[in-house]
């Protein structure tokens, strides 16, 4: 094994995945829309 078959291997950094869980992504972010909506009109910044 050459060391760019090595590296090539483990090039993965940590990113955003393919065939990751999209709808569980777009869930979750629409609930942090929320969770600061709800945030800035308790508090009265809007």
């Amino acid at each position: 094994m050459s060391a760019h078959q090595a590296t090539a291997a483990r090039v993965r950094t940590g990113g955003p995945r393919q065939d990751g869980p999209r709808v569980l992504e777009h869930v979750l972010g629409w609930v942090l829309v929320a969770v600061v909506a709800m945030l800035v009109t308790r508090l009265g910044l809007l």
